[in-house]
């Protein structure tokens, strides 16, 4: 997968250093440091992980004299991490070109008790039960990432974009989107689907307030 977000830079041991601004554990499941690329101003460039604490990570990359790069400047950068999604229980009967549904409505489920956001979340793009989510995610409360969304994704044969995008500023969101967001300690996940939000926690919503957004995902319809 690929994520794509704006961060400042900093110098640090003759090269940069950026703080990661989402929670890198929570989306490709990674406790140590590791290697990824990343792309800023149009080019590929070797990088590192480094955590710091609570899944927060820093990334730094050497200076490139292919790149006019200035500290304390904003970037928009495209971080490609390899491997980071979960296997899921079981071979899919499903496919792109198989789907196990066309999204082309939204019914609103609403979890039972939390923690379920994101199983909840699946079970309303592909138009199953909660459970059928948590059996085949082999994911129960306050265990599901990013990582294990979009394996559940791909699981069901439902088309989404490859980029995360984490942004909550002049948001254009597409016709459906799962979308994460800050919620307290915790993030949380809902569905924008045609112009309205479908929240497990609060139901149907005509409006969203968008300073609590953290990122999302383009579903495909």
């Amino acid at each position: 997968m690929r994520y794509l977000f704006e961060a400042e830079l900093n110098k640090k041991n003759g090269g940069f250093a950026v703080n990661v601004p989402f929670n890198v554990w929570e989306v490709v499941k990674q406790r140590d440091a590791f290697n990824a690329e990343l792309v800023i101003e149009n080019e590929i460039v070797p990088c590192e992980l480094n955590p710091i604490e609570k899944g927060r990570y820093e990334l730094t990359f050497e200076a490139d004299e292919k790149l006019d790069l200035k500290e304390n400047t904003a970037y928009e950068m495209l971080l490609h991490v390899h491997g980071s999604l979960a296997p899921m229980d079981g071979e899919s009967p499903y496919s792109i070109e198989n789907p196990i549904r066309k999204i082309d409505s939204m019914n609103i489920l609403v979890q039972d008790g939390d923690g379920l956001c994101g199983q909840t979340c699946i079970a309303m793009l592909a138009g199953v039960s909660i459970q059928d989510v948590c059996d085949v995610m082999n994911c129960r409360e306050w265990q599901a990432t990013m990582g294990k969304l979009i394996s559940a994704l791909n699981y069901y044969g439902i088309d989404h974009s490859d980029i995360i995008v984490y942004s909550n500023e002049n948001v254009q969101l597409p016709k459906c989107a799962l979308m994460i967001e800050k919620l307290g300690r915790f993030g949380h996940y809902l569905v924008a689907y045609d112009g309205k939000f479908y929240d497990p926690n609060k139901g149907v919503m005509d409006e969203y307030d968008f300073s609590k957004l953290v990122g999302y995902l383009e579903i495909k319809c």
